[in-house]
């Protein structure tokens, strides 16, 4: 059982985050806004620092993850901070051989099979990743008054890696394990939310203030495998995160048909992708707040296009008990940061059109 302290009384500065705020349901001073894959990703500075430095490496140097994590906040003043990393980097940190390839992503030298192969998967401990409890500690006293969100990737998608041996767009090898042998999957999802809840509680342990647990590939699910093969381990991870006292953000990608059930898992906020509109979300997420969603490509339309669509956004987010504004997915590489920032500006300073 964790003691860790809630955020809000380990760091008073954060009393009044309208981030923190949001997700908790209450009132807010303004609809508080970052991005997914914000830190860094199109940023020139990113680029400059991640020069000959593979992404797995730049992820284990704490100093590094520090300024990476450090710079979207300085340049688009966004209302909180995603932690530097991967989802596959607690995987990398007990000793799995994979490697990220640019251009590919995740890529597993031996994929796993057999129930011998999930017992050859150590558990993640706290002295598996010091970098991490490293960069956390510099980042809170860095941040001040900006939370810091850290993450990890739930057990599906890591489970779909490592049973695919990379990215895949079928998923036909990993619901051929999952369909036909029960006990292996069973056994590999337990594994990995043990790993994804460890990971978070080390997060939260260093000073993050809330977290998001990102289901990058469950949007290939039906509902029905969802809630029998995925939602009871996504569930003890959000559980275990639950008793850490901060916020739990629950985002997956294609996700309509499964909100309900992400938002039962055990989520206080929904993330939702850029497909469905969030006036069609939030009856299905519980009475939970939501968080999105504008269409990630909007920032290359003109800007007066870009903000009216995200002021529909806004509008549609005040019917829930709580809004924090995003893109509907990450950050699109090429995208010119100077809009990003229009667009933080914008969002920041919206008011309702009707009080």
């Amino acid at each position: 059982m964790s003691t860790a302290t809630p955020p809000a009384d380990r760091h008073p500065g954060l009393a009044d985050s309208a981030f923190l705020k949001a997700a908790r349901g209450e009132p807010v001073p303004h609809t508080p806004v970052w991005y997914m894959r914000q830190a860094g990703r199109s940023l020139p500075e990113y680029l400059a620092v991640r020069e000959g430095v593979g992404m797995l490496e730049s992820c284990m140097d704490a100093d590094l993850v520090t300024e990476i994590t450090l710079q979207p906040v300085r340049r688009y003043g966004v209302d909180a901070a995603i932690f530097f990393s991967d989802i596959v980097l607690p995987l990398k940190a007990v000793g799995v051989d994979l490697d990220i390839k640019p251009g590919v992503g995740p890529v597993v030298a031996e994929p796993v099979r057999t129930l011998a192969d999930v017992a050859a998967i150590p558990d993640l401990t706290p002295e598996h990743v010091p970098f991490i409890s490293q960069a956390v500690r510099q980042l809170t006293a860095e941040l001040g008054g900006t939370p810091l969100i850290g993450f990890a990737g739930a057990p599906f998608t890591v489970a779909s890696y490592l049973v695919e041996g990379g990215p895949s767009k079928e998923h036909a090898k990993t619901k051929a394990m999952m369909f036909g042998a029960p006990d292996v999957w069973d056994a590999l999802m337990r594994k990995i939310a043990g790993i994804a809840a460890t990971y978070l509680e080390v997060q939260v342990a260093a000073g993050a203030s809330a977290v998001q647990l990102f289901d990058s590939w469950a949007g290939a699910l039906t509902p029905a495998d969802y809630a029998e093969h995925v939602m009871p381990h996504s569930a003890r991870v959000l559980a275990r995160a639950g008793e850490l006292g901060v916020p739990r953000i629950h985002f997956g990608v294609g996700t309509t048909n499964l909100l309900g059930l992400m938002g039962e898992a055990g989520a206080d906020v929904v993330g939702v992708d850029w497909r469905t509109p969030l006036d069609a979300a939030i009856p299905l997420v519980g009475g939970r707040a939501v968080q999105g969603n504008l269409d990630p490509t909007l920032v290359f339309a003109p800007t007066e296009v870009m903000t009216a669509r995200a002021a529909e956004v806004i509008e549609a987010g005040r019917a829930a008990p709580g809004h924090v504004f995003n893109l509907g997915h990450g950050v699109i590489p090429s995208t010119d940061p100077d809009q990003l920032k229009r667009l933080t500006e914008f969002v920041q300073a919206y008011r309702p059109t009707e009080v």
